[in-house]
């Protein structure tokens, strides 16, 4: 629970600094109702025969699409969300010149949503796909209409018919290196970051903070992690909650 001196310390830090950079994992859009995939619920087994991280890999898209898109359409591509008030507040701030870019970890698009202009997809978007064969692109709603899709629930490309991999970051594939770069230059001038909603456990991208080189990194998250020792101001809070009660 956050306190009065922990909020009061995180506004004046963003009322001191002038060059934010926000770093976001999933408990950003949990929020919002995309769920954790990675907290399995008690059903999860009954229904999959395989692990998350094993169904979101390379290999496992090309040998078992049918599979990855069963996976894919139930806990990945959730209809009607929308952003929440973490997502609201960080475009309000960098409106206001205050956050220089959002970092994240997620796939949604809800950033861009709320209004964020500057956000760095590590792990790409479900709003961006493409045709394995001829390369053609497809926005979400296309993907999610089962009518573009195979008798297998697999997206299919109007033109060559072949295979729709949606633009992310499945686990063996490399990050896109643009994106890596514009990140580390981001940390490297920031003033202050704010890491919310992550426990910093998926590497490589846990590992860009390093690249800051200041002394105010606040991590806002609901739980205790084992990443809270590098922060100077640990909050364990809903991230909806404390940044919607910040200043700008």
């Amino acid at each position: 629970m956050e306190t009065k001196e922990q909020a009061q310390k995180l506004q004046d830090w963003i009322d001191e600094s002038k060059n934010i950079v926000f770093f976001g994992g999933a408990g950003v859009s949990t929020e919002s109702g995309i769920p954790d995939f990675r907290s399995q619920d008690g059903l999860y087994n009954q229904e999959w025969d395989y692990p998350p991280e094993q169904i979101l890999s390379a290999g496992f898209f090309l040998a078992n699409p049918k599979e990855f898109y069963r996976f894919y359409r139930a806990k990945i591509l959730i209809p009607g969300i929308k952003p929440n008030s973490a997502h609201k507040k960080l475009a309000e701030m960098e409106a206001a010149g205050k956050l220089k870019a959002v970092i994240t970890q997620n796939i949604d698009g809800l950033h861009q949503a709320a209004g964020s202009k500057v956000v760095y997809e590590l792990h790409g978007s479900t709003l961006r796909n493409h045709c394995v064969k001829c390369g053609m692109s497809y926005d979400y709603d296309y993907v999610v209409d089962k009518k573009h899709a195979d008798r297998d629930g697999i997206a299919r490309c109007s033109g060559c018919k072949d295979i729709i991999k949606p633009n992310v970051v499945l686990y063996g594939e490399g990050l896109d290196d643009d994106v890596v770069n514009k990140t580390l230059e981001a940390l490297r001038d920031a003033d202050m970051v704010i890491i919310g909603g992550t426990s910093l456990s998926v590497y490589p991208a846990a590992g860009f903070i390093n690249a800051y080189r200041g002394d105010r990194i606040v991590l806002i998250n609901r739980d205790p992690t084992e990443s809270d020792g590098i922060a100077s101001l640990v909050i364990h809070d809903s991230i909806g909650k404390v940044l919607s009660a910040v200043r700008v």
